[in-house]
Order: structure tokens, then C-alpha cells, then sequence
């Protein structure tokens, strides 16, 4: 079943629940790959509808922090359960340690030396990783093994 499908699974699901902040949390995805598509003028891809949904977890976190620091508990709770609808849509994450191998093979496999050949290591990972790995992790991960 693809990520749609399941999408569309689930909104059926929690308007039958009457589960509020869950069908609130699928529409906006539904609505947010629905404009992707009409900005790139043909449909997503599952790689795709996974860069919506991380973007969206990406403002969620944003938001969270925010409202975090306004002291405003009430819509960090919201936040949170938002992020956890959100992530619960995404491919399981790699452990670092996982990442770290991943990373390793990579450089090896461009001979990279230096913190100068960063951006090589970079271009080649980044496409192995998408949708299960944070960018600045990664980048972090690279980091460490070029120094």
C-alpha cells in the first residue's frame, strides 16, 4: 500500500473515530502534497510525498520550540502530537551508528580526505539517506569522519 493510499486509509479511519487533531493533521498533508503536485505539475512520488510530510514535521518542530518559549504549553501539546502523527508516516530513521557506516562507505567510495571534499560526500549521500535521516546529522556525521 503507498503512502497515499495509507493517507487516505486513515482520514477515513479517524473521521470514523472522530479523532480531531488526527484527520486535522491528515488533511493539511493531503492539501500540502495536492499543492506540491500542482507546483510541479505532475503527480508526487512516494520519495516526494515523504519530503512534504518531513517539511511539515520540520515546521511543526519549528513552531514547537516557539511556543515553547512563549511558555504557551497548550499549543506545544498540540505541536507535539502533531509531530507524532507526522512522524508515524515516515520510514524508520537510521541509528547513528547505522548513518555513520553508511557515511564511511560513502567516503571511501569518493576518496574523500578532507573537510574541503565535504561537499562531495555530501552530494552522494544525502539522495541514500532521504526521508531517514536528519540533514544536519548527517552533515555532523560527515564532519567527524573528515577530521
Amino acid at each position: 500500500m503507498g503512502l497515499l493510499d495509507r493517507l487516505n486509509d486513515d482520514l477515513k479511519q479517524a473521521m470514523k473515530e472522530k479523532q480531531k487533531v488526527r484527520l486535522s493533521v491528515i488533511r493539511m498533508v493531503k492539501s500540502a502534497v495536492k499543492n506540491r503536485e500542482i507546483e510541479l505539475g505532475h503527480p508526487l512520488s512516494e520519495d516526494d510525498v515523504i519530503g512534504v510530510i518531513q517539511k511539515e514535521v520540520k515546521q511543526r518542530k519549528d513552531s514547537l520550540q516557539a511556543f515553547q518559549d512563549a511558555n504557551r504549553t497548550d499549543l506545544a501539546e498540540t505541536a507535539e502530537e502533531e509531530i507524532a502523527i507526522l512522524e508515524s508516516y515516515l520510514p524508520e530513521p537510521f541509528t547513528e551508528d547505522e548513518l555513520r557506516a553508511l557515511a564511511s562507505a560513502v567516503v571511501e567510495r569518493v576518496g574523500a580526505s578532507s573537510k574541503s571534499d565535504m561537499g562531495k560526500v555530501m552530494a552522494e549521500l544525502m539522495p541514500l539517506v532521504r526521508g531517514r535521516a536528519d540533514g544536519r546529522l548527517v552533515q555532523q556525521v560527515v564532519q567527524r569522519l573528515l577530521s
